[in-house]
């Protein structure tokens, strides 16, 4: 019999089965993707993104990628005349919702985290809401953010977190109670919903991802606590190119 694990690397069948359930979840969900967000967050996490939105300061003459921005609701926030606004998403369907919507000023293009289709310090500003942990590999997705953005550039980050102690057993049992028969109700999908209340369970927490972000190479990496917790917004840079004399 063929050992997979020789055939596709260290460790990565478990990835690739990962990666093709990710795939499913959000063909599963990507009609009713958003109108869930608005049920699970009371619609709070339109006010979360566009947090991320004004820190990450769009300007003319940038180019800005939103990395995993399904139906691009925070590019749609970001794009304007005069700039270069691009979802890079895995997903077909979910961008094919975002298409037909009719975003003005947003581009499309496919791509994973861990292998993102663009030159390397092509990009202004990467911005990634909700999508970080749906990654296959978190190590390669932060090096190939990284690697596309110019020096200087700026990485932003909106993620489910832990929220503050005395929050956590109400957000807890509403995750695991609440949102998958959400799931099963409106999106039709109870097991997709499952999978991502666990990934976020899953989920590094502030300060260790945080140390994630700075071992992949950032500098300036801090982060915003939003509603008690329950979201955060890491930021960091790409260290600008060192003089050689």
């Amino acid at each position: 019999m063929t050992d997979l694990s020789k055939t596709f690397g260290k460790h990565s069948v478990d990835e690739l089965e990962r990666e093709q359930r990710i795939r499913r979840v959000f063909e599963a969900v990507a009609a009713r993707y958003d109108l869930m967000n608005d049920l699970m967050s009371l619609g709070i996490h339109r006010l979360w993104k566009r947090t991320l939105v004004r820190l990450a300061a769009p300007r003319d003459r940038q180019f800005i990628v939103d990395l995993a921005g399904g139906t691009g609701d925070v590019a749609a926030l970001m794009a304007a005349p005069g700039r270069r606004v691009t979802v890079c998403d895995p997903s077909l369907p979910m961008m094919d919702v975002g298409r037909a919507r009719g975003h003005v000023g947003v581009e499309w293009l496919e791509g994973t985290g861990e292998a993102i289709p663009l030159a390397s310090a092509s990009v202004d500003t990467l911005t990634i809401a909700f999508g970080i942990r749906n990654v296959t590999r978190l190590d390669d997705a932060l090096g190939e953010i990284l690697r596309v953005l110019k020096p200087g550039g700026r990485f932003l980050c909106l993620e489910f977190s832990r929220p503050y102690a005395p929050v956590r057993p109400f957000y807890n049992l509403f995750s695991f109670t609440v949102i998958p028969r959400l799931g099963a109700w409106i999106a039709q999908a109870p097991e997709a919903y499952s999978y991502l209340v666990e990934s976020i369970r899953r989920f590094p927490d502030q300060r260790a991802f945080q140390a994630l972000i700075e071992q992949a190479g950032f500098e300036g990496v801090h982060y915003r606590n939003l509603s008690l917790g329950i979201a955060c917004i890491h930021m960091g840079r790409r260290p600008p190119m060192r003089s050689t004399h």
